[in-house]
């Protein structure tokens, strides 16, 4: 959406997160990546959060065969969603741009698996798509894996939160400069919170 690919974002949201995370003075030790893919953001989330433990959770079995063997198991673990127990553990879970792809009749049961496996205090870190922003819709317009979309506004987005007893701690916009004005990047922090952001 900014001229960059996946990896650029992917560090992009769990450095950011992990911004957020210290002026709350978390260091959650569990994560979860939800609908993780290939593991795309396991590095990122080991490297940048200092977590013990990465878990990607994803319903397909030939994305996790991928993650699991550019990964190996000394700090993350990967597994199907059947394979995954939901039991109050997570100290923080993650989900970067999956909601989008979420049928509207299952995300609250989605929001509801999320809150189990928090543990009591443990964080739910959302990354959407901003269907406000032109250039995301028109990436997504373009894009064959996302035909099927049904992008979330924020403030949809918040209550679908808030009606899973999630409180909304912060809300960001972020990767609002493309490549070729990339040198604008250094103030995405002081205008952060206008929702222009991809």
């Amino acid at each position: 959406m900014c001229g960059e690919d996946t990896h650029y974002l992917a560090r992009g949201r769990v450095a950011w997160l992990s911004k957020q995370l210290s002026k709350l003075g978390r260091k959650p030790k569990l994560v979860m990546d939800l609908e993780c893919g290939t593991g795309s953001a396991t590095p990122y989330l080991l490297e940048l959060l200092g977590v013990e433990t990465a878990i990607g959770v994803e319903v397909s079995s030939k994305s996790i065969a991928v993650a699991k063997s550019a990964y190996g198991p000394e700090r993350a673990r990967f597994m199907t969603f059947g394979e995954y127990q939901s039991v109050e553990q997570l100290g923080l879970a993650f989900c970067n741009g999956v909601f989008h792809h979420i049928p509207l009749e299952k995300r609250s049961e989605s929001i509801e698996y999320i809150y189990r496996s928090l543990r009591p205090g443990g964080l739910f870190a959302l990354w959407e798509n901003n269907f406000w922003n032109p250039a995301t819709r028109y990436v997504m317009s373009r894009c064959p894996f996302d035909k099927d979309a049904n992008t979330l506004t924020p403030p949809e987005a918040g209550r679908l939160a808030r009606a899973g007893d999630f409180t909304i701690l912060h809300t960001d916009f972020l990767f609002i400069f493309p490549r070729m004005l990339s040198w604008l990047r250094g103030i995405e922090s002081l205008v952060s919170r206008l929702p222009c952001g991809s």
